[in-house]
């Protein structure tokens, strides 16, 4: 046994090394506390954590979990994840206030180091920064390449995959058909064809497995990754392996996406229509335009070859996923609701008649078409937390204060599902929309699923076109039911976690077909 003063000598050995470290963790947290917390208003808020703030929080799908906490925080509410303090917006008048009233104050978007990475700095649209740079390129977007006028020539395109994908249906009508895989190769052939002049998949003989690269591309822009949000851990990202993977996913892309545009260079890109076109101009794909608009400078500055890859980028992320989510989704609740389903089509088979197939001249009369469409995107919309926002400045928002800098999240899911806006909104019930003018397309705050006003996605009708013409050819052609041993009610509806919800479990189906002679 020690003796008392050596004893006491050790005590105070210990003392004197642990007091340092408990008054380094105290002034740790606060610094930490201070520095995540820039938003000193009255804004409603769960408590958090030190260190990772309220990430604990968010579960497997934050915006069911978000969603939950808003119920007891509030139309607007502050967390931090991590470091970085984000507003949660929650309800249809909330979210007016930040992209309709105050839309110009939070037009900007935040950066990342995985999005830096893998959109070339934010050279694409969805991506870069508000300024005189993203005016330019959203004008490219919308006036050159997804314009009405420019959707209308790509008619043959989305007619053609259309009628390829019936007849892939057609033979397999004896047994269950794969729809979440057939969905996903159309968007997938119809963008490459739009976008590329040629389909780029194993069977069309390209040495690239397109859909594999574009697959891990969107789930690293969808993941999470610690060092994103808690800097002081970034390491974690080169430990766990993800910082290897954005480095290989944006070489590979890159190296594709450069591959294209000198093919379009060298002229040995194939013609976006099979047939010959009266019109060179109608020819012409995404990648043609963008060199044109390069050569004749017509965006008023140089755009150099890193934003017409970063552009074309954001046409297959914002467009393939999102897209056959929609159709995976309508197709899904149709099942589940045979009445809804044999409504769609009477009112489609009534207005084709003995046409082989719907065209899109038929679609406009289809009202009911697009009333499932329309509770499809309120009930499933494709990205259920927009794409981040934040201020350019300080400003107020219902009374709070909100300091520049600070990152905004709008939860569609919450908004769409909000019993305030929708009568008995867990329902699927395309009829809610029949008497309704309640549209999509950022007039109606209550249904968001493309964002709204100056960062609204520029891609709308070019999605709505092929989810229209295929559920109505699919309604027209087949007779559908769930296969032996499943029904409506006991059909998984489990989402994947990510960017997009679309189904965890791939929809199978059983087709059979209604129109003779085909």
């Amino acid at each position: 046994m020690l003796p008392r003063t050596e004893l006491l000598k050790l005590i105070w050995l210990q003392s004197f090394t642990i007091f340092p470290l408990i008054l380094f963790l105290f002034f740790l947290y606060k610094w930490l506390h201070k520095k995540s917390s820039p938003c000193k208003s009255s804004l409603p808020s769960p408590p958090r954590l030190p260190i990772i703030g309220n990430l604990h929080q968010l579960g497997t799908y934050p915006h069911r979990s978000l969603q939950s906490l808003s119920e007891r925080y509030g139309e607007l509410m502050l967390i931090n994840l991590g470091k970085a303090p984000v507003l949660i917006v929650s309800s249809a008048k909330a979210a007016r206030e930040i992209m309709k009233t105050q839309d110009l104050t939070f037009c900007n978007r935040p950066t990342s180091k995985t999005g830096n990475k893998l959109l070339y700095n934010g050279k694409d649209v969805a991506a870069a920064p508000y300024g005189e740079y993203w005016r330019q390129m959203k004008s490219i977007c919308v006036l050159q390449l997804l314009s009405n006028t420019r959707v209308r020539c790509f008619r043959s395109v989305r007619e053609e995959e259309m009628t390829l994908l019936v007849k892939k249906i057609e033979k397999s009508s004896s047994s269950a058909v794969n729809l979440s895989e057939m969905f996903m190769t159309l968007t997938n052939d119809v963008i490459c064809r739009v976008a590329f002049g040629r389909k780029y998949s194993a069977n069309e003989g390209s040495d690239i497995n397109f859909k594999k690269l574009l697959k891990e591309f969107l789930e690293l822009i969808g993941s999470f990754r610690v060092g994103d949000f808690i800097p002081c851990l970034a390491w974690t990202n080169w430990l766990d392996g993800s910082d290897a993977k954005v480095e290989k996913v944006a070489k590979e892309f890159d190296h594709f996406l450069e591959q294209v545009v000198k093919e379009h260079q060298d002229g040995q890109a194939g013609n976006m229509s099979d047939g010959e076109s009266e019109n060179d101009e109608i020819s012409k794909d995404f990648v043609d335009v963008l060199l044109d608009v390069q050569k004749e400078k017509a965006a008023g500055f140089a755009i150099d070859r890193d934003s017409i890859k970063a552009l074309i980028l954001d046409i297959f992320s914002g467009g393939t996923d999102t897209t056959y989510t929609v159709l995976e989704w309508a197709m899904t609740e149709l099942l589940r609701h045979p009445l809804f389903m044999s409504e769609l089509q009477r009112e489609v088979r009534e207005i084709t008649g003995e046409k082989l197939y719907v065209n899109e001249d038929d679609l406009e009369q289809m009202k009911y078409l697009k009333t499932v469409i329309k509770e499809t995107l309120r009930l499933h919309p494709p990205i259920p937390l927009l794409v981040p926002r934040q201020s350019l400045r300080e400003t107020k928002v219902n009374g709070y204060d909100i300091p520049a800098g600070l990152t905004v999240i709008t939860n569609a899911w919450a908004i769409h599902r909000d019993p305030a806006s929708w009568d008995e909104p867990e329902k699927f019930n395309p009829e809610r929309f029949l008497n309704s003018p309640t549209d999509f397309r950022g007039h109606d705050l209550q249904l968001i699923p493309f964002g709204s006003g100056r960062r609204i996605c520029p891609g709308i009708t070019f999605a709505i076109a092929i989810n229209e013409l295929v559920l109505a050819n699919l309604m027209h052609k087949f007779d559908w039911m769930l296969p032996g041993g499943v029904d409506g009610e006991t059909l998984d509806m489990t989402e994947c976690v990510g960017l997009t919800a679309h189904r965890k479990i791939p929809l199978h189906a059983i087709a059979t077909p209604v129109i003779a002679g085909n």
